[in-house]
């Protein structure tokens, strides 16, 4: 059975529900100061704590909330909504700072050579993730646990609230921007990335989903990322702890700038690099950055979008191809969305071969159900138009990208 195409017909001149007028209106009437003190008060009232461990992430929380605050194009809400980021993930540090605090076996938990996904957003890195997760020895990472790591705080009358929350804060997201799903579900269950831990110390490039932020942009490529990698490892031994296994499978889009430094963070790490046509997964992420816009954005400008991520896009697979080959090739796999799409199972072999990890009939099974459960467009699949949304030309983006194709010449071409 074919997915519902679903067709995003307002992206440049939005009609908005009466909820999302609503949301817009409330944070119009409740401005947001993006100020570190503002932040870290937040989070010390929400929790009763103070203590936020090292103070090497102080710079990056500046400089992160300013690059933001400089956004002018933000609309209210958008502030509010990175607001309540950065205090969500200060909240978290506090947690995990006192956990750690109070139990201080966890730094010594090995972290064992764990699988890292790496490639483009849009690119089957989600899907590889999710079908990984289906093999029980793995740890892996539900967005409801990758929000709220610690969970001492959320135990009420014996029962772990972290699930319910979640699925509230699901609940209004789908309901204010129902085709969110159709580009990257967060419900409770769906497996998420480890840029939520590396946000805990504020690294990574979350934010620029959100905002336009060239400066932090620019920071990111002129320091060194191993700090803030080193404390997602630090909450992957929290949540080990907490229940393991302690092999994990991971991954995030932003691993293809920082392959060196998440292998250093991790030692012994094996990395699976995705990869598709660039314009393809383009395509996707700005139709997805464009619908959301329309709450967290001013004015909605696809041109300014699309530019913004063209040459974000460039950057990260110029670091791809930079770095691919410092990596082991005994501890390394390129996976192809063609061929992940057309054999998921056979490719799932593979990179358990690779991985030195048995691969099992118990182990097929649990990919067979996995696979089954994680069909793709069971939310519908968007319909996309560069040329009428962007007015953009494939070929003419794709000509960008030629380099990543002379480097890996297995990619296929989608769009044309």
């Amino acid at each position: 059975m074919l997915a519902e195409k679903l067709r995003i017909s307002d992206l440049a001149h939005p009609v908005l529900t009466e909820m999302q007028k609503q949301a817009l209106a409330h944070a119009d009437a409740n401005p947001v100061m993006l100020t570190p003190e503002a932040v870290l008060a937040a989070a010390c009232a929400a929790t009763g704590l103070s203590d936020f461990g090292d103070d090497g992430f102080r710079p990056r929380l500046s400089l992160w909330l300013k690059a933001c605050d400089d956004d002018t194009g933000l609309s209210a809400l958008g502030r509010a909504g990175i607001f309540g980021q950065a205090v969500n993930y200060a909240v978290a540090r506090l947690y995990l700072e006192d956990l750690i605090r109070r139990y201080p076996e966890i730094e010594q938990i090995d972290i064992d050579r764990p699988l890292i996904i790496a490639g483009l957003p849009r690119s089957g890195t989600t899907y590889a993730l999710a079908l990984l997760a289906g093999d029980p020895r793995l740890r892996s990472l539900p967005h409801w646990e990758g929000i709220r790591p610690v969970a001492g705080p959320y135990i009420v009358g014996g029962k772990d609230t972290r699930h319910d929350l979640c699925a509230r804060e699901w609940a209004q997201t789908d309901a204010l921007l129902p085709f969110v799903k159709s580009v990257h579900e967060f419900a409770p269950d769906h497996v998420t990335e480890d840029i939520e831990l590396q946000g805990m110390d504020f690294g990574g490039y979350y934010i620029e989903w959100t905002a336009r932020v060239p400066a932090w942009r620019d920071f990111q490529f002129s320091t060194d990322r191993t700090p803030w990698l080193r404390y997602m490892r630090r909450a992957m031994q929290a949540l080990t702890w907490q229940k393991g296994p302690n092999r994990w499978v991971s991954k995030c889009p932003q691993h293809m700038e920082q392959l060196r430094e998440v292998n250093a963070a991790l030692p012994g790490a094996f990395t699976v690099i995705n990869h598709r046509d660039p314009v393809a997964s383009i395509q996707s992420a700005i139709t997805g950055g464009a619908y959301s816009a329309r709450v967290t954005r001013a004015s909605v400008n696809l041109r300014e979008i699309a530019d913004y991520w063209i040459d974000r896009y460039e950057r990260l697979l110029r670091a791809c191809v930079r770095d691919r080959d410092a990596l082991d090739p005994a501890r390394s796999y390129d996976l192809y969305f063609h061929e992940l799409m057309a054999d998921p199972l056979g490719q799932l072999e593979a990179i358990y071969h690779g991985a030195d990890l048995p691969f099992d009939d118990q182990t097929r099974t649990a990919f067979e159900t996995a696979i089954t459960a994680n069909k793709r467009g069971r939310h519908g699949q968007l319909s996309y138009d560069l040329r009428g949304d962007f007015g953009l030309e494939p070929a003419a983006i794709r000509e960008r990208f030629s380099f990543y194709f002379d480097r890996f010449p297995q990619v296929r071409v989608e769009v044309q």
